[in-house]
Formats: structure tokens, C-alpha cells, sequence
């Protein structure tokens, strides 16, 4: 890689290259995005983010763009997102989440819609989750979960349900959770 980094995210384009975005280093905070190319064995830098952050979820979007959203930046959590357009190598800025949040899941659904649940906010593990809409760039809230949770995993089941699983909850690091829901639209 062109930049050494962590608690960064890699997404697979349909291309089939891999972007890397944002992460920590010793720098502190990335705004840097870089891709992977299968191919040839080569990486290069493409586009910086808006916004440096880590924590932050990566989706490839049904119209092959990647949505990035939240995360923490060094100074804050953050409810912002952005768009990266593999075709031109550039982000732009979409709408913001309802709520800052750093460590949350982030799942494509059969209708294109990409769900965020959970995280954390800076003060307290969050039940709550959102659904962006790719064609109008808005986010709404939906159903909470029934959980706090923070560093679970979501998994969108072929009839289109998501899993939502394990994690942390109540607002402490040592509250590891075994319990699991079922979300649907």
C-alpha cells in the first residue's frame, strides 16, 4: 500500500478492484483512499475523502458507487457520509445520518436501500438505525433495535432480512452480547 493504516475499510469494486479508504496512522486520522489492483499486483492513489475518519462503514451501492459513513475522526463522531464514483477517482459529499456514529454495521438491502444499525456516539452504544436512500441521497430513521450494540455484525439473508448479531451492549466493554435480531422492511 502507498500509505501504512488501520481500522481502515476495503471494498470490492465492480471492477474488481479494492478500495481502501480513511484508517488511522501514526499521522493520525486518513482522508486517503487508495486501490488495489488484482490484475497487476499494483496499488495506486485515487481520490481523498471529504472527511478523514476510521470506524466508519464502506457499502458498494447497487450503481457500483461506494458509500462511506460515520466513523470518528480524532475530534468527534461523525454522522456525515460520502459518495466515491469509481469511474472519475472523486468523493462527493451526500446527506448526513440522523445520528453520529462510529463502529456500526452497514448492509446493502435487496432494494438498494443500505441499513445502519448501532455504534457508538461518544456517550452511549446506540439501538437506533437509519436507511439511506441512494436515489434521493436522504437518510430516515427506522425501527430501533432492540439491543445497544457496538462492533456486531449484520448479515442481509437471502429473503431479504438482516441478521444483526453479537457485540457489545449496555454501554460497557465487558457486556458481550450473544443475543441476535431480525430486521425487516
Amino acid at each position: 500500500m502507498n500509505y501504512g493504516r488501520y481500522l481502515h475499510t476495503a471494498s470490492v469494486l465492480t471492477n474488481g478492484k479494492v478500495l481502501f479508504t480513511g484508517g488511522q496512522n501514526s499521522g493520525g486520522s486518513l482522508t486517503s483512499a487508495e486501490l488495489y489492483d488484482p490484475s497487476t499486483g499494483l496499488w495506486n492513489i485515487t481520490g481523498n475523502m471529504n472527511n478523514a475518519r476510521y470506524y466508519h462503514t464502506a457499502s458498494v451501492l447497487t450503481n457500483g458507487t461506494v458509500l462511506v459513513t460515520g466513523g470518528f475522526n480524532g475530534g468527534g463522531y461523525l454522522p456525515s457520509a460520502e459518495l466515491y464514483d469509481p469511474s472519475t477517482g472523486l468523493w462527493n459529499i451526500t446527506g448526513n445520518m440522523n445520528n453520529n456514529r462510529a463502529q456500526p454495521t452497514a448492509s446493502v438491502l435487496t432494494n438498494g436501500k443500505v441499513l445502519v444499525t448501532g455504534g457508538y456516539n461518544g456517550v452511549s452504544y446506540l439501538t437506533s438505525a437509519e436507511l439511506y436512500d441512494p436515489s434521493t441521497g436522504l437518510w430516515n430513521i427506522t425501527g430501533n433495535m432492540n439491543n445497544t450494540r457496538t462492533y456486531h455484525t449484520a448479515s442481509v439473508l437471502t429473503n431479504g432480512k438482516v441478521l444483526v448479531a453479537g457485540g457489545l451492549g449496555n454501554n460497557s466493554i465487558n457486556s458481550y452480547l450473544k443475543s441476535a435480531e431480525l430486521y425487516q422492511r
